[in-house]
């Protein structure tokens, strides 16, 4: 036999449960976007820099991006004795900063050597201060070793590929310490995903990315 609780009691109850439930949710998710949080920011923690130079930073952001582990990848200058330097300037070749781009990534899932050698294959390491029609020290091949590991490891690959004979030439990568990086003005930043259409992008960037897929169809990012 069901117990006689006044109508309005009941009602009452209803209601409370219902806040408690909804109390309890809201407990869950806090405690969920706090866990993602913390998750995130050990991520973020465990992200390294890999700074590198192959010449017009366009085609090296669009070609970094699509591999897996990494995650952003800017456009700027570095090199120079200019403080804060503007495209203009560094395409008259006079500041000693070259187009490059910094590279964040996560060691865990993408190792320096692999980033490495997307950086040798992803352009020509053998043509002095210069990439293509491209012309000028602001062109030039280079690697900006963050820490003796780098360093190491980069004098060591490019040590084994002008043995291996891989190239023609000898390769004439510069590998310096890293200095002040300075981001590229924002309509520089994804450029190739913004204007895909546009003549350099369609008919040298696009071409090379294609390739590049091909070479590291292994190390690309499933929703490429």
């Amino acid at each position: 036999m069901k117990p006689n609780i006044p109508f309005f009691t009941f009602i009452l109850m209803c209601c409370m449960v219902v806040v408690s439930c909804a109390q309890s949710d809201k407990k869950q998710k806090k405690k969920m976007n706090n866990e993602s949080s913390a998750s995130a920011a050990i991520d973020t923690a465990n992200m390294q820099i890999a700074t590198f130079g192959t010449g017009c930073f366009w085609c090296s952001e669009a070609l970094f991006e699509t591999l897996d582990g990494v995650k952003d990848v800017v456009s700027g200058y570095s090199g120079g004795h200019v403080k804060n330097p503007g495209y203009r300037e560094v395409c008259e070749g006079t500041t000693g900063h070259a187009e490059c781009i910094q590279v964040t990534y996560d060691p865990k899932k993408i190792s320096y050597t692999a980033l490495l050698e997307a950086f040798f294959r992803g352009h020509d390491p053998t043509s002095l201060n210069r990439q293509g029609n491209d012309v000028g020290t602001q062109y030039r091949s280079v690697i900006f070793y963050q820490n003796d590991e780098q360093k190491k490891l980069a004098e060591e690959a490019k040590n084994e590929l002008n043995k291996s004979g891989a190239y023609a030439r000898p390769i004439v990568t510069e590998i310096t310490k890293a200095d002040k990086f300075y981001p590229a003005e924002d309509y520089h930043q994804d450029y190739f995903a913004k204007n895909p259409d546009q003549g350099y992008c369609a008919f040298v960037i696009a071409p090379k990315l294609e390739k590049f897929r091909k070479v590291f169809h292994d190390k690309l990012k499933k929703d490429i």
